[in-house]
């Protein structure tokens, strides 16, 4: 009934700016899902929902736009974390350190730990993503709010913008929001759902969070059977700034990017591998499921069958890589 419309409004827009074939399927689909909602009696609270998410997944796509060639690290720990605690300087220093290295922070925007990696990096290097709440959290002062900050209202659109950008994740000890955080990043690499990263679990040398959390990770999860038992290999336990920045620089030190097309995988790495050591891999890390042996498709490009299941030893894949020298 509306498709003539619909193209129509497509082909305008097609003459204000051009837009590639692949992005107008994707605004084609959007305008349809919109029709079928006003066909439909939704729940005027589901609509509220839907436009609120939408319009602020949009906005944060917008401004982390202008920064996308930039690697960049988003950090996780708890708002209540003060300018006395050891925390606080470790998080400013991290941020402060990859700055450095040229990575930006996201940075949740508030006080804490938030306030500190945002501190550390400087308002040119920080992407602040804060939350709306009636009783916390307003951004911080080294934010810069006019170019460089969304607010949200939704605590899933805030993970979203905050996860789906970055390149690397910090998690310091936290409540409740920072378990949540914490569980989602390890979620996502876990399936696949986000392009493979280092993660850093940060405490003090004298620190217990991260080991205790592990420990009840471990006893419970693991020895449940509801996690595999080389699952934790997605994220290490650091107890200082200079450990961080070194699982961080590591990732990435021969490993550069992951792709999976119709069922085969490729890995693009910095330097050549030599012919052992792609022949080794294939007793070091099992096969995908897709029965394709690793070869290479050029001298820095690794192909591999890959099923998509097995995202932990994708990680093991890159950490062998990471250790060849050439």
């Amino acid at each position: 009934m509306y498709e003539e419309t619909i193209e129509a409004f497509l082909n305008d827009l097609q003459g204000l700016s051009e837009q590639s074939p692949e992005r107008l399927a994707i605004l084609r689909s959007m305008v349809v899902r919109l029709v079928n909602l006003a066909e439909v009696d939704t729940d005027l609270g589901d609509l509220r929902v839907a436009a609120t998410a939408l319009d602020e997944l949009l906005g944060a796509s917008t401004m982390f736009s202008k920064w996308r060639d930039h690697p960049k690290l988003a950090v996780f720990g708890s708002a209540r974390t003060t300018a006395e605690n050891p925390l606080f300087e470790m998080a400013r220093v991290l941020s402060h350190e990859m700055a450095l290295r040229g990575w930006m922070t996201v940075s949740g925007a508030g006080p804490g730990i938030m306030e500190a990696s945002a501190k550390g990096a400087g308002k040119k290097m920080t992407l602040g993503v804060n939350i709306e709440l009636p009783f916390e959290q307003f951004a911080n002062p080294y934010i810069d709010a006019e170019t460089m900050l969304v607010a949200m209202q939704y605590f899933f659109t805030r993970k979203v913008a905050m996860t789906r950008p970055s390149n690397a994740f910090a998690i310091f000890p936290g409540g409740f929001g920072t378990m949540d955080e914490a569980f989602e990043v390890l979620t996502l690499l876990h399936t696949g759902k986000t392009t493979p990263a280092p993660v850093v679990l940060i405490d003090t040398p004298e620190g217990t969070f991260w080991h205790e959390w592990l420990d009840f990770v471990t006893s419970a999860l693991v020895a449940g059977d509801y996690i595999g038992e080389n699952d934790m290999s997605l994220a290490r336990i650091c107890s200082s700034v200079d450990e961080a920045v070194g699982e961080i620089e590591l990732f990435y030190s021969n490993y550069r990017t992951f792709s999976v097309e119709n069922g085969q995988a490729r890995v693009r790495l910095r330097h050549a591998p030599s012919a052992d050591q792609v022949s080794e891999l294939t007793e070091l890390i099992p096969s995908f499921g897709r029965g394709q042996d690793y070869a290479l498709e050029d001298a820095q490009t690794l192909i591999f069958g890959f099923d998509g299941r097995n995202f932990v030893n994708l990680r093991r894949l890159i950490d062998i890589v990471n250790q060849w020298t050439c």
